[in-house]
């Protein structure tokens, strides 16, 4: 080793070189940091609670936890919770057991906290309470969904956010100045690194730290860059808060019928690498829910766009897809189906078993007809205008409205057609 690298061994990443030494170095979270922020604020007090920090990969979150333990003059114990289990947890506690015996206080940094179990979750709480531990746990999930309700009612949770380009670019200025030279980058490739990173401060130092080591003649253009780096992956876990993230934000655009927003969620997720159908599911619910009899046509082109999906495949079928997208953004509105079905099936679980009128009852059998099962029957088609204008509801209700079509798109001539039929039944009762 000493030969390949020297007496001392290798040099650090160049991440960790760069790893800030106060609080005030961290870059990107000046809300949780500055004066003003819950951080800065525990800080000028001297005494931290415990607190979940939650936020994207490469915002910082272990760098702070390190970070507030030396401010605070707290014993720094690191766990991770994809490498630790109960015998890992006991040792941990035993061990900030005795150090508070001798007056030193411990910061238990629980990294990926959310993969711990409930029953693991649960060991934090004694020692919690009884100020053994401050705890700080980092998770890149939302913590509503991933945490105890007792954990989350013992810890502050705060929100890093991504890194902007601003934060990004500080961090590509203070690798430069600490390897003493420029990166090899057009202001234009540059622009593009920071954009290519995606908000994770480690993996855009990982990529300087790429173009450093190798020899560059020239300084590289944006071509050439994305030729020689591979680009960051969108954070996107399909069953994970990213993912109804994005589903929310395309099921909205479209009813807002904001076709241009509604395109980008749902490339976001195509590009992530959502499965096609799925997308194309979520269409077709929001065909009915939002568009329904406004525009017949929206739920067969989602249909169609199933059907030539899996026909062509991806790439191909996926412009079927947008399609799709498209028209529904651009349809007219209407929730009038998802209403009715709201207020039918309530009627449905309200009224029970009522029968229906014996008008319109089926009557198979001579005993049943003999029982007055279907008599009285009026065949609409046989009436003028093929409307009879019978009463079709049990006789222990009053007729209900369900459905009350919109005034758009075809709903509107659908408002007109049971306008005309409500007025012919009211002249048949007065008759």
């Amino acid at each position: 080793m000493s030969d390949l690298f020297g007496k001392d061994g290798p040099a650090p990443p160049l991440a960790e070189r760069l790893r800030p030494q106060t609080i005030a170095d961290v870059v990107g979270q000046e809300h949780l940091t500055g004066p003003n922020g819950a951080i800065g604020r525990m800080l000028a007090a001297g005494k931290l609670s415990s607190m979940i920090l939650w936020g994207p990969p490469g915002t910082g979150k272990t760098t702070t936890a390190r970070l507030l333990a030396d401010a605070v003059g707290l014993r720094f114990e690191p766990l991770s919770a994809v490498f630790s289990g109960v015998a890992d947890l006991k040792k941990a506690f035993a061990a900030a057991e005795d150090h508070a015996r001798t007056g030193q206080g411990t910061l238990l940094f629980v990294d990926e906290i959310h993969r711990f179990n409930r029953a693991q979750q649960d060991s934090f709480l004694p020692f919690v309470e009884k100020g053994t531990v401050t705890l700080v746990g980092a998770t890149t999930e939302n913590p509503s969904f991933e945490l105890n309700a007792a954990v989350l009612s013992r810890t502050q949770v705060l929100v890093l956010h991504r890194l902007s380009a601003d934060a990004l670019e500080t961090l590509l200025s203070r690798g430069e100045e600490i390897e003493g030279r420029s990166l090899p980058l057009t202001a234009d490739a540059r622009a593009a690194l920071v954009a290519s990173a995606d908000g994770d401060g480690r993996f855009l130092l990982n990529q300087a730290e790429t173009l450093f080591s190798i020899k560059i003649d020239a300084p590289l253009d944006p071509q050439a860059l994305a030729e020689l780096l591979h680009r960051r992956m969108p954070v996107y876990d399909k069953d994970r808060e990213g993912h109804y993230n994005l589903i929310s934000a395309l099921h909205k655009s479209l009813r807002g019928s904001d076709p241009q927003a509604a395109l980008y969620y749902m490339a976001r997720m195509l590009v992530a690498g959502e499965e096609p159908l799925y997308v194309l599911r979520r269409l077709v619910r929001f065909a009915s829910e939002d568009i329904g009899l406004a525009d017949p046509q929206a739920l067969v082109q989602c249909l169609a766009a199933k059907d030539a999906y899996d026909f062509l495949g991806s790439p191909e079928g996926e412009l079927a897809i947008v399609q799709a997208c498209l028209y529904l953004a651009t349809a007219p509105k209407s929730n009038a189906v998802y209403a009715a079905q709201k207020r039918a099936w309530k009627s449905a679980r309200d009224t029970g078993s009522l029968m229906p009128p014996m008008n319109i009852v089926n009557a198979p059998t001579k005993m049943m007809k003999d029982l007055g099962y279907g008599k009285g029957y009026a065949y609409d088609h046989d009436k003028d205008g093929a409307f009879s204008g019978d009463n079709y509801w049990p006789d222990e209700m009053t007729p209900q409205t369900f459905y009350a079509p919109s005034p758009r798109g075809f709903e509107s001539k659908i408002q007109e057609r049971l306008a005309y039929w409500d007025r012919l039944r009211t002249e048949k009762n007065k008759a």
